[in-house]
């Protein structure tokens, strides 16, 4: 294992300090628990927003706190769930008497340990509204997971949920919108290579020479299948077949067309990714309205990349161009 990192046991630890005070304008870090909030702190009377999950996805979630999406994020252990106490910590620093939104990848651990934390929330007078992001098309079920994997979508929802609050929408509004945004959200990865976890000093799983994960999670759960490697313009019809064969995409329908790094690709591929998926919507009639393209959720140094359809409305399509001032993504402010 080649990693620059010194002792493994402390990858999660330092590697936040160091975002702390590499962003020390947009966020503070709480060590004792571990979480970050957005640095001004909470506005009384705007709906908040917690969202979380192992490390090694970066820059999700800790690269989204910010103006227009995340007040709080709460980072665990690499590919391990937070546990209920920085949750709780977390919602507690950032509450500003109008409820707090969680934004939860659907993982059993993430699951439990938010549901836990909402429960221990609510007897401390904090409201709590939690939504589940399920967005992968890939498999039903996982090794993490019952039911679909929350991956890429994520982005889309925590932005969509993010410029709701923003705007001053109730609790209730802000769930129903992060709801719309899941509902309208289906994605799919797929890996030439896995990335290696510093404490397991090995790859997550082995790939011949010629082979790829088709459907992998981005903690390199298997996928639909191990398939021989084809040149990209294939791999992205299959891709975006199956996601908008499930999310239903028809002539006319307006999207936004995110292609996702998974740590270990360069922009280079993900760009001739992207040429290709847009020129298959638009031949099926499908407008391409919104883009994102880059490393946003990601399975450390993973060589792959996901694909991550957004069927847009007038109201969605406003959240997703309301300003944005976060590590990771910035946009009109």
């Amino acid at each position: 294992m080649k990693k620059l990192i010194n002792d493994p046991a402390d990858v999660v630890a330092e590697a936040v300090a160091g975002f702390g005070a590499a962003h020390a304008d947009l966020v503070v870090v709480s060590h004792d628990p571990t979480f970050v909030r957005r640095a001004e702190g909470p506005t009384p009377g705007r709906v908040a927003i917690v969202s979380g999950g192992g490390s090694g996805h970066e820059p999700l979630h800790a690269g989204f706190v910010g103006y227009g999406m995340l007040s709080a994020a709460v980072p665990g252990p690499v590919f391990t769930s937070p546990t209920p106490d920085p949750i709780l910590a977390a919602t507690s620093a950032v509450d500003g008497g109008a409820g707090v939104l969680y934004i939860v990848k659907n993982y059993t651990g993430d699951v439990l340990n938010f549901e836990t934390a909402a429960d221990l929330a609510e007897a401390d007078g904090i409201t709590v509204e939690s939504v589940l992001v399920d967005d992968d098309v890939a498999v039903k079920d996982s090794l993490f997971t019952a039911g679909r994997r929350g991956v890429a979508g994520t982005v889309v929802v925590e932005k969509i949920a993010g410029a709701s609050a923003e705007r001053g929408d109730d609790l209730a509004t802000v769930a129903a919108l992060a709801r719309r945004a899941v509902a309208a959200t289906r994605s799919m990865g797929v890996a030439l290579a896995a990335g290696t976890v510093p404490h397991a000093g090995e790859p997550g799983f082995m790939l011949g020479d010629d082979e790829i994960e088709f459907g992998v999670g981005i903690h390199g759960e298997p996928g639909r299948e191990r398939m021989p490697l084809e040149p990209v313009d294939a791999i992205v019809e299959r891709l975006l077949s199956a996601v908008t064969d499930d999310l239903g995409v028809a002539a006319g329908d307006r999207v936004l067309l995110f292609v996702n790094g998974m740590g270990g690709t360069p922009s280079i591929e993900l760009y001739i990714a992207y040429r290709r998926a847009g020129e298959l919507l638009s031949e099926q009639g499908v407008t391409v309205a919104r883009s994102l393209v880059g490393d946003y959720v990601t399975s450390l140094e993973m060589q792959g990349l996901s694909i991550t359809v957004t069927r847009l409305d007038d109201e969605l399509t406003e959240l997703w161009d309301a300003p944005v001032e976060t590590a990771a993504l910035r946009r009109g402010r």
